[in-house]
């Protein structure tokens, strides 16, 4: 029985279609076709039920779908346990944010592709929050206050944000000095967020309103530095603009709580030694690198 066979069945199991499934392993539709078509001539049942809108799992498909994913991830760790030491080889497949990961998680990514040849590293770069599990990822960056799940995280990073506006803003609107005058200002928003602040050590939180929303933080940056509004943004991608004075800092006196980069990744297993290195090269970066700390906080 063909490994990547039995990869082939997982990835079109858990991405509900042969298309999906293609583009998640690199390979064209017809490629992954013929690996269901042999895997199921070998095994004697047919595992999915194929249609025009995907495919869906057989009770036959269901049942072998986890014993394929545990041999597979059985496979996984005997490959890298026999391989030179600190040699990868295989697929790495991250989500990383749309507002933070091209500039700061890409040259990281790119230089664990430099060192191990043999790794295949496949990134998608969006600000929508993304199921690692439904949509086959390895791993996540995920960076402000992570929601409650299940999912293991690693902090690799602290992220630091300042509550900002533009000059033109605060000379026509003011400045608000606490969160209750915060309430009567523009606020620049992802969507519904509350927004967290400290106060004399505690962390608080507000709901502001506004009328210009974006879910990418560098759309939200250009609306700050265009007077549209108050913002609550990292400080790495709102560094240039506080240092040029095109953004200023208000409420001062309310802080936003340091949070955190994280790796986030499945549970139920120990991580693979690919993702042990990228969150090992991920610390080193935020280590030698703090100033570009930031996402926007959700």
């Amino acid at each position: 029985m063909d490994i990547e066979e039995l990869r082939t069945f997982v990835e079109v199991a858990d991405a509900g279609g042969v298309s999906p499934a293609a583009l998640r392993l690199g390979v064209s539709k017809s490629i992954v076709s013929r690996r269901l078509m042999r895997l199921e001539a070998e095994l004697g049942v047919q595992l999915l039920a194929r249609s025009t809108r995907g495919a869906a799992l057989t009770e036959a498909g269901a049942t072998f779908r986890d014993h394929a994913a545990r041999v597979c991830a059985e496979i996984d760790v005997a490959r890298e346990t026999i391989l030179p030491e600190g040699e990868l080889r295989g697929r790495l497949r991250i989500a990383a944010p749309l507002s933070f990961g091209p500039t700061h998680i890409a040259p990281v990514l790119a230089e664990m592709a430099r060192r191990h040849p043999r790794l295949q590293i496949q990134a998608c770069y969006s600000d929508h929050f993304v199921d690692l599990i439904a949509e086959g990822f390895d791993c996540a960056i995920r960076l402000g206050h992570l929601r409650d799940s299940n999912l293991v995280a690693r902090c690799v990073g602290p992220v630091h944000g300042t509550v900002v506006a533009s000059p033109g803003y605060i000379e026509a609107h003011g400045s608000p000095e606490t969160p209750q005058e915060l309430l009567a200002h523009q606020a620049l928003m992802q969507g519904t967020e509350a927004w967290q602040l400290m106060d004399d050590g505690k962390v608080i939180s507000v709901r502001p309103q506004g009328r210009f929303k974006a879910d990418n933080g560098s759309a939200l940056v250009a609306a700050a530095v265009a007077g549209l509004g108050i913002a609550y943004l990292p400080n790495g991608l709102i560094q240039e603009h506080l240092d040029s004075g095109a953004l200023v800092p208000v409420m001062q006196r309310y802080p936003i709580p340091p949070a955190g980069a994280y790796v986030v990744r499945p549970a139920g297993q120990n991580p693979a030694r690919k993702i042990r290195v990228l969150t090992e090269l991920l610390i080193k970066y935020f280590e030698h690198a703090p100033h570009v700390s930031g996402a926007v906080p959700t």
